[in-house]
């Protein structure tokens, strides 16, 4: 394995004329996918752009997204994913940290990430949905093969938040992907070139990157993408494209199964869904199986191991509520405070080691070495394992807020919070959400004087915030619980009843 883009033309080579992305009923065969991709590719090399250097992309679920992906790929560049709904505070960031030289970008996006980009001075090139927008680069002739890359350089760089500090760049390496992927594909989901793949996850997430859009790339098969999700699009998809193999998070599985457009649905193609991101309820699992007709697998991982760590597999029995058992080429572990091995029956943290896991953290050793401090990735997620090796999440031993699969960091919402003039502590906490699993809540202690209401603290962060990292509840408090050290507790923080 080298250039994770050789995926891409050895399925071009094999099968050219096979659908590679299938979006709003166009079709676009895999030779045309590789063409798009390569074009990208001299042009970036024309422009200046080495081995190793970043490109960013702030794109939808759009054809664009695999040919610059590959593109950037296929010049040897390292690709840094970003969410399209960033604020260009946080674009600042993600730009200055990678050192990102250049960004395509959806044109939806375009003004906040050109503000993102004043103090790294990254490029913007614009995108339609097919890739760059025509005159934004000087002509230049395709790469005719992927730029050389060895197994560890690293491929992609994916930005995930901490319960402390800044965000930190996972460094995810050819070797990484390729190998997450051939899994995903192989023994987990078991797809082929005759396979159509739901791309209804976002590309820019690890989960859709590596098992939808790389999987699919591997063994040939087809993406039939969804810019953003919507239940009444993925039925209609499903219907259409006749979708073998779906990918999402519970909510979406929700979402599908509550929809009027359900009840008539053609599903007799649906083989076999994968689910991660949070935890699927039984009922929603049971209701859907039995609707559709097909098999629900519910797995497990991060962004920091590919992600696939564990799954339920097809081959054994499926238990409902667990995340299964970890998948080849990974070793999964619980661990307590002190790094001692739990065994069954007991509550321990969940270690990884495999070459699933990251390089590291980009730029980050501190962080790298307290992640990995012995060869095992700590995940900060608490669960317990069976007899049969089959894991189940108990609790997180960080305060991430899962909300419909997307994590939120409380304490990069508290610190933007607490910029408000008016505010002089706040705790951010997970609120229940029947549809979404888990919300954002945000207790706030207001200065003496201020009169600020809690509806305006609302609005002033969702302006400048993503819109899913926003509080969409927010109550007013005299103080918030402290512990001997004037430590806020958030475990003891609650959202007021309505």
């Amino acid at each position: 394995m080298t250039n994770l883009a050789t995926n891409l033309v050895n399925t071009a080579t094999a099968h050219p004329s096979s659908t590679a992305i299938a979006i709003n009923g166009t079709h676009i065969p895999y030779a045309a996918l590789l063409a798009a991709s390569a074009k990208v590719a001299g042009e970036l090399a024309a422009a200046g752009i080495e081995p190793g250097d970043r490109i960013a992309l702030i794109l939808p679920n759009v054809p664009a997204y695999p040919v610059t992906f590959f593109g950037a790929l296929m010049a040897g560049a390292t690709v840094v994913p970003m969410n399209p709904l960033l604020k260009s505070g946080e674009i600042d960031f993600f730009f200055t940290n990678s050192g990102a030289k250049i960004a395509f970008v959806w044109p939806d996006f375009v003004e906040e990430a050109t503000k993102g980009a004043v103090n790294s001075g990254t490029r913007i090139i614009t995108c339609d949905p097919m890739g760059p927008v025509a005159g934004q680069f000087d002509a230049a002739e395709p790469l005719s093969a992927p730029v050389e890359r060895a197994d560890d350089d690293t491929a992609v760089i994916l930005y995930t938040s901490g319960t402390t500090g800044r965000p930190k760049g996972a460094e995810l390496t050819h070797a990484n992907i390729h190998l997450n992927a051939y899994r995903s594909s192989q023994v987990i989901l078991e797809i082929s070139d005759k396979d159509v793949l739901m791309g209804c996850l976002p590309l820019f997430h690890v989960f859709g990157l590596t098992v939808g859009l790389q999987a699919a790339v591997l063994v040939g098969a087809s993406l039939a993408l969804i810019p953003r999700f919507d239940p009444a699009a993925a039925i209609k998809t499903i219907q259409d494209e006749k979708v073998t193999v779906m990918l999402g998070v519970p909510t979406m599985y929700a979402a599908i199964l509550h929809h009027p457009d359900s009840d008539t649905m053609d599903a007799s193609s649906l083989r076999t869904c994968a689910s991660g991101g949070s935890a699927m309820p039984a009922e929603i699992q049971r209701a859907f199986e039995e609707k559709f007709h097909c098999l629900i697998l519910e797995g497990y991982g991060l962004s920091e191991t590919s992600p696939v760590a564990s799954f339920n597999m097809p081959d054994r029995p499926t238990k409902s509520g667990t995340i299964g058992v970890a998948i080849p080429g990974c070793e999964m572990k619980l661990i307590d405070e002190s790094g001692n091995d739990v065994g069954v029956g007991g509550v321990g943290e969940i270690a990884i080691r495999g070459d699933n896991v990251m390089k590291g953290y980009w730029g980050n050793p501190e962080a790298t070495a307290e992640a990995i401090p012995d060869g095992w990735f700590r995940t900060g997620d608490m669960a317990t394992v069976d007899d049969e090796g089959y894991y189940t999440i108990v609790d997180r031993k960080k305060d991430m807020i899962l909300r419909g699969g997307m994590n939120v960091y409380p304490r990069e919402v508290e610190e933007l919070i607490y910029t408000h003039p008016d505010v002089l502590e706040v705790a951010v906490v997970a609120i229940p959400d029947e549809l979404l699993g888990e919300n954002v809540g945000a207790a706030v202690a207001l200065k003496p004087g201020a009169t600020t209401t809690a509806e305006e603290i609302q609005a002033w962060t969702k302006e400048r915030i993503a819109a899913y990292k926003y509080p969409r509840q927010v109550w007013l408090v005299d103080d918030l619980p402290k512990g001997p050290t004037g430590k806020i507790l958030r475990r003891e923080v609650h959202a007021p009843s309505e």
